[in-house]
């Protein structure tokens, strides 16, 4: 490293107790759909974090006892000495590129659904589990709590034998025991481990002092801790008992991860915290009370903003989970003075998604995450040219921006064409809507990337014809011509046209994106029809508020957006929307307009009203935009060796899928179909003795 690097601050050594940090990046735990389940899996993710340059790579959530099973989704698992050669795996690819590697072990007490063990469900006293099933979590007697601590005890030296180098304590996020013996409106007890917070925060000292001496000065103790609920009724708070806790328990632990709980405060999104170290304000004060290493998250990717928080005393680690899975790469490139091929998180939660979904992490800036061993795939490198020489991309969208990079980056000459004045496609809409402007770090890094190369020559303006695709002379199409919002109201209700006398103008997102709705004056109340049930419709209603516009909302769910409740968003969503007087008309569809107003069907009646509007906004379903590439298809011998549908041109949905499309198709150009076969459908299969 340059000894003009600015930024060598951040690639200090840092002790941690008995073992040492080669640099100041820390990648926190974090859930990924892989676990138990994927072992291998597994151990690739992790480590690629290591090989681009985290010092600590550590698990997800590992599951330390059959009373705290979260089937059906796959965290860590480490009940037994069986578990021990899965960890292994893990620990071994991250030792092998020089990290650090942690495990956060954790009891989840009510928040687990022990759907497969069928063990009873514990708490530090009476309550109903969180997972809507009728099953309740008893109080842990005294000989319940030791048996707890015994577990946990065991699960530190199997993780030490696994060859794990920070074993953690985690009390965070609402969902472990160790947190639930913490909050008063779970700990309703009266004996020692209740009512004080002195004695609520007894079993946290016990597990840290058990831990630490179960694995003596092998290995480093850390200690997961969230200083403040942010509710408004009552919850901890960093100035009361969160920083009252860190003095009590100061010197225990030989590093401190703090945080703010719940989940969907800790890992908000850009839509509702749109600025990177939004949990400062909220730990500062923890370097003040202790003289143990502490690191902190905020969807932090600023190098000068990482910078600030180690130079003023504010961390000594920079903690991520998504910048990391964004970008794996972020300290190697840093190091290396190559700030601006970062690949910037942007805050979407299509990861925190796929925990939800229980399906192994994807991201929209990275779509090779949890590939790395299925299909081989590498964040930063790409396998050279075939035989072929050049390409042809049409549309600059997602997939199209993707699939052009990625095919430079192989050698290919590449032609990118795109119909509209710039380059973009649906990432320059929607960032350009309230709330995501951080979504247009997806086109920023493709268009940075794609400048610098000799070999891609762009085309804006560039609306082609099959015959004009022909014209080019290039045998290598793909087509990326992306897809609209259908004007019709056909999607997921409804698969036939809404009635219409016309009385009424209906208008899709693809007319607030392009400006081309009538003033606020003119249209003072839009009626919002959100049949597709994702994002958008929450986008739209919120995006409108802020402009003028009087909103009425109607959709065929029982809330608005709930796929937002896989990315934490959803409550987000309803409250900002009734609290800026957007009218809610949940579980109905509109069916018709006449005379001036929309009729509306209820799901579960088919009782028929009617609304009022000056203006209908349809947010259903999306048709693809396929027409140049079936006209290419419809032709006798066009003369191509290669041509392939892409992105929302082919499969409309989440931007997240439209660059995995573009990615897919340029890594998968002039292999043979049988190891692209292969690697899709890779599995880890459960060995019988």
């Amino acid at each position: 490293m340059s000894v003009s690097n600015p930024y060598d601050a951040l690639f200090e050594p840092v002790k941690i107790g008995p073992v040492t940090a080669r640099n100041r990046f820390y990648q926190v735990p974090h859930c990924c759909g892989l676990g138990h389940v994927r072992p291998q899996a597994h151990a690739a993710m992790r480590g690629m974090k290591a090989e681009g340059g985290w010092a600590v790579v550590s698990t997800e959530e590992a599951e330390i006892h059959p009373t705290s099973d979260l089937s059906p989704y796959a965290e860590q698992r480490i009940w037994d000495e069986r578990d021990i050669p899965a960890l292994k795996l893990m620990t071994d690819a991250v030792h092998a590129k020089g990290a650090l590697a942690a495990i956060e072990l954790v009891h989840n007490g009510s928040h687990a659904m022990n759907y497969l063990s069928r063990a009873p469900l514990l708490a530090p006293s009476d309550i109903t589990m969180e997972a809507v099933y009728p099953k309740q979590a008893r109080a842990m007697s005294k000989a319940d709590i030791q048996s707890f601590r015994q577990w946990h005890r065991s699960a530190a030296r199997r993780a030490m034998q696994a060859g794990f180098d920070i074993i953690y304590v985690y009390a965070g996020h609402r969902m472990t025991l160790a947190h639930h013996f913490l909050l008063p409106q779970y700990n309703k007890r009266h004996d020692e481990y209740g009512g004080s917070l002195e004695n609520r925060a007894r079993l946290l000292r016990q597990l840290l002092e058990d831990t630490k001496e179960e694995v003596g000065s092998q290995c480093a103790v850390a200690f997961r801790f969230a200083v403040d609920e942010m509710l408004d009724d009552g919850g901890m708070t960093w100035q009361k008992e969160g920083q009252a806790i860190v003095k009590m328990l100061a010197e225990i632990p030989d590093l401190w991860d703090v945080n703010v709980s719940n989940w969907a405060n800790d890992s908000a999104t850009s839509r509702f915290e749109k600025h990177e170290g939004y949990q400062t304000p909220y730990i500062e004060f923890v370097k003040k009370v202790t003289n143990k290493p502490v690191v902190a998250v905020g969807r932090i990717t600023s190098p000068d903003y990482m910078l600030s928080m180690v130079k003023d005393g504010i961390v000594d680690f920079i903690g991520a989970a998504r910048p990391s899975i964004a970008d794996p790469f972020i300290p190697n490139k840093i190091r290396a003075g190559r700030i601006d091929e970062i690949r910037e998180c942007i805050g979407c939660n299509v990861c925190v998604s796929s925990d939800g979904l229980g399906v192994p992490i994807r991201c929209t800036q990275n779509p090779t995450i949890a590939e790395e061993w299925r299909r081989g795939w590498h964040p930063e490198k790409i396998a050279i040219k075939g035989q072929q020489e050049s390409a042809l991309v049409i549309g600059g969208g997602a997939a199209g921006l993707e699939c052009a990079m990625q095919l430079a980056r192989r050698g290919y000459e590449v032609t990118l064409a795109e119909a509209r004045p710039e380059m973009g496609g649906r990432i320059l809409d929607e960032s350009s809507l309230l709330g995501l402007s951080a979504w247009k770090r997806v086109l920023d890094y493709r268009l940075f990337d794609i400048q610098r190369r000799a070999n891609i020559n762009m085309y804006n303006h560039s609306h082609l014809s099959a015959e004009q695709v022909l014209e080019f002379g290039v045998p290598n199409v793909f087509v990326a011509t992306g897809a609209s919002w259908r004007l019709d109201g056909v999607g997921r209700s409804r698969r036939d046209p809404i009635t219409s006398d016309q009385s009424l103008p209906i208008y899709t997102p693809d007319d607030v994106m392009q400006s081309n709705l009538p003033d606020a004056l003119l249209m003072p109340h839009v009626l919002l029809f959100d049949d597709d049930l994702i994002y958008m419709g929450g986008v739209m209603a919120q995006h409108l508020v802020e402009g003028g516009y009087k909103v009425s909302v109607v959709t065929s769910a029982s809330v608005v957006s709930p796929f937002a409740e896989l990315t934490l968003e959803q409550p987000m969503i309803q409250k900002r929307l009734l609290d800026s007087g957007v009218t809610i008309i949940a579980n109905h569809a509109v069916t018709a307009v006449q005379a001036g107003e929309v009729h509306l069907v209820c799901n579960y009646t088919g009782r028929i009203q009617k609304i009022s509007a000056s203006g209908l906004l349809l947010v259903t379903e999306k048709q693809r935009h396929s027409t140049l590439y079936d006209a290419l298809m419809a032709m006798d011998d066009p003369g191509l060796q290669h041509l392939e549908l892409i992105g929302d041109a082919a499969n409309p949905g989440l931007l997240a899928d439209a660059v995995y499309s573009g990615h897919l198709a340029a890594r998968n150009f002039e292999e043979p179909a049988g190891e692209v076969e292969q690697q899709q459908f890779r599995r880890e299969i459960i060995a019988l003795d």
